[in-house]
């Protein structure tokens, strides 16, 4: 249990490098981003992976359809959608919109899988949401309503959508396939499906310049490792301990990690408020996780 947590940690640690990365290269377009990222992160997937895909070929084919739903909403769109909105809004904005993604799988998972939660489950999830939203209006809590809601932030819906999804999902399949296989098989498929729809992209926006710059090629190296095959293995291992909802709410580390990376690299200042927040958010996962542990001892 404890590991399972620990890697949710990670990949909190993981997805804010995701946004501050993806910030930081803003100046390619968001489907060439997540394309190269894909496509990197199959090259290096693939010599590990291919024969273990292969053997499990008949597993793919039967359960084809909730594979496809799984790769197209958690590794070929989710962060599809984030590159466009990081286009138009804040990492901020992206950080805040993203603490969304636990309530609305907490709801996902009771209509659809009939997942449960203790009430001081769902307080811990309440407090963890209205902490990490605390943090990223640094304490100005009258501040949220004069978000500057724009175009990117109406396309963070798409991406809040797809990981709910997502989760849910693999906590229902992800068990029947192997690890590296799964990986293998959801970013091939995502750069076959995304390279039409950069193609279009660049008859729209003109081909970029794809000429070599350090930190670009830098970024989208750790794009293509972090956030793409480290971060997805850690969650799908994560959520079949775990449970897609409790997994979930570990997401909303995210905006403190993104706020300590801007701190370090962009030079912001950490204030009272985003130490406080801090606190509020770690209680909340507590509160979210309390029962289940309590549950676990009660049987030793």
């Amino acid at each position: 249990m404890a590991k399972a947590y620990l890697l949710m940690i990670f990949v909190a640690m993981f997805y804010s490098g995701n946004i501050l990365v993806g910030k930081a290269i803003n100046d390619l377009p968001p489907i060439t981003i997540a394309f190269f990222r894909l496509l990197l992160a199959f090259i290096i997937v693939a010599p590990f992976a291919y024969r273990q895909a292969y053997l499990s070929r008949e597993t793919f084919y039967k359960l084809k359809w909730p594979f496809i739903l799984m790769t197209l909403s958690g590794v070929t769109f989710f962060n599809t959608f984030i590159y466009g909105a990081l286009q138009f809004t804040s990492a901020t904005n992206v950080a805040v919109l993203e603490t969304v993604i636990p309530a609305l799988t907490v709801l996902l998972s009771a209509w659809l899988i009939k997942e449960r939660l203790p009430r001081i489950a769902i307080i811990g999830v309440i407090l963890s949401i209205c902490a990490a939203m605390y943090v990223v209006v640094d304490g100005q809590v009258l501040r949220l309503h004069q978000l500057n809601w724009n175009p990117g932030d109406l396309i963070m819906i798409g991406a809040i959508i797809c990981w709910s999804v997502y989760s849910i999902m693999v906590k229902q399949y992800m068990t029947f396939f192997k690890p590296y296989a799964a990986l293998f098989v959801m970013t091939g498929l995502s750069v076959l499906v995304l390279l039409p729809i950069m193609l279009v992209e660049w008859l729209i926006t003109g081909i970029p310049d794809l000429t070599f710059n350090l930190p670009m090629y830098a970024g989208l190296l750790y794009l293509g490792i972090f956030p793409s095959l480290t971060a997805l293995l850690f969650f799908n291992e994560a959520v079949g301990t775990l449970g897609a909802s409790r997994a979930a709410v570990m997401l909303n580390l995210l905006p403190i990690f993104t706020m300590a990376g801007a701190a370090i690299w962009l030079g912001e200042a950490v204030t009272v408020h985003h130490l406080s927040g801090t606190v509020f958010v770690i209680i909340g996962v507590w509160l979210t996780t309390k029962k289940r542990s309590s549950k676990i001892t009660g049987n030793l």
